[in-house]
């Protein structure tokens, strides 16, 4: 027996009433600080990678190395946008997950 379209089209349309909540399943607190421990070793990550980035780009220029030099400049602009990144990361997700709960 086929279903007619518009009834389809009701069902697809069908609010399900889940909404994100917190407190609901066991470990979420563990979840959370393993998640900021994470991006704390991220944030530490960047910051060794920005630092040898810009000694390789110092000791490019100094040498005459332009690869090296060239090599150190991209370094250092990935390093600042994974940091841009990272710190973001709880704006980024916050400012879609509204937009999303704005959808009908």
């Amino acid at each position: 027996m086929s279903v007619p379209l518009a009834d389809r089209v009701i069902h697809l349309a069908y609010d399900p009433g889940i909404s994100p909540q917190g407190g609901g399943l066991p470990g979420l607190a563990v979840l959370k600080n393993v998640v900021n421990s994470i991006n704390m070793f991220g944030i530490i990550a960047v910051v060794g990678a920005l630092a040898v980035s810009l000694g390789v780009w110092a000791w490019g220029h100094h040498t005459g190395g332009h690869q090296a030099e060239a090599n150190g400049k991209k370094g250092a602009l990935v390093a600042s946008g994974a940091a841009l990144g990272l710190g973001a990361a709880n704006g980024i997700v916050d400012f879609f997950s509204s937009l999303g709960s704005q959808v009908h």
